[in-house]
């Protein structure tokens, strides 16, 4: 079968060899269908996972997410108080997500995100029962760890007392949020995680620079996530300037509704209707018809 069809070939351009039409053809962005397909699958793995890789992979995350907190602070306690100070030590927030993405472990909004596109295609009562085991295993196990580092963090003699003052300071300004500002940043932080898992999906080359690009932003706008603000409020409670009461129903309830409906609801479910609106009617009689 011919790689091109007649048609096509008349609106190539002209005077290309073969070899020059091949490696056009390869440096094409793949179709959203590709990508669509391509995180599905990541999402159908990771639900496939036993509960004790899921859980130890999530804990090395929240654990691995104290480098947000920890450059945040270390940069902010060495840079004068103003407001360029802030766009500069907004970048260390990007170090815990470096870290936990390269490193493949499991983060609430990430990985969760990909595993909701197998439900969308198949929305059967078993995989929604998956989802719900896969969401509720990996968030429990991130804040396991972000709450165990943040009370490493000030209990241990590891840092000077500028630099722990920093990190109240950081956990202070989350707290500022009344719990509507919780929701709305977080629908806002889920909607950019969600837009990084699908682009990264379609680079090979740039990835680093996506997920600096995109947690960079989410630092500069402070929009809330719930596992690096677990890490940020939770020590302000070891420290006593907050209650457990604050953590659990100003911040993580509202951040964590607004992270799912940002992630899961809004972007995810919009990216499976474009493909699905994509489809010819009759590839989608086909492939119900073989499930």
């Amino acid at each position: 079968m011919d790689k091109h069809p007649p048609e096509a070939e008349q609106d190539q351009t002209p005077g290309l060899s073969a070899d020059e039409q091949q490696e056009a053809d390869e440096k094409q962005m793949p179709r959203a269908a590709v990508l669509h397909e391509i995180i599905r699958a990541q999402g159908d793995h990771e639900l496939e996972r036993s509960m004790a890789a899921l859980f130890w992979s999530a804990l090395a995350a929240g654990l691995t997410m104290g480098l947000s907190l920890m450059a945040m602070g270390l940069l902010n306690s060495r840079l004068p108080a103003n407001e360029a100070s802030h766009v500069i030590a907004s970048l260390g927030y990007s170090a815990g997500f470096l870290a936990v993405i390269l490193a493949r472990q499991q983060l609430f909004t990430e990985n969760t995100i990909t595993a909701v596109l197998p439900v969308m295609t198949r929305p059967t009562l078993l995989n929604f029962g998956r989802l719900g085991r896969l969401w509720g295993v990996v968030l429990i196990g991130n804040l396991a760890g972000t709450l165990l580092v943040a009370y490493v963090m000030l209990r241990l003699p590891i840092f000077d007392s500028k630099t722990d003052a920093a990190f109240l300071d950081i956990g202070r300004k989350v707290l500022e949020n009344a719990p509507g500002q919780m929701f709305a940043k977080g629908i806002i932080s889920g909607w950019m995680i969600a837009t990084m898992v699908w682009m990264i999906a379609a680079l090979d080359q740039a990835r680093i620079w996506m997920i600096i690009m995109v947690t960079y932003l989410m630092a500069l706008g402070e929009f809330t996530h719930i596992v690096v603000g677990s890490l940020e409020v939770s020590y302000l409670v070891w420290a006593g300037e907050a209650s457990w009461r604050d953590f659990l129903l100003q911040f993580g309830g509202p951040t964590l509704a607004g992270n799912i409906i940002g992630g899961s609801f809004i972007f995810t479910l919009i990216s499976h209707a474009q493909i699905r609106s994509d489809q010819p009617s009759g590839a989608t009689e086909e492939k119900s018809a073989k499930r």
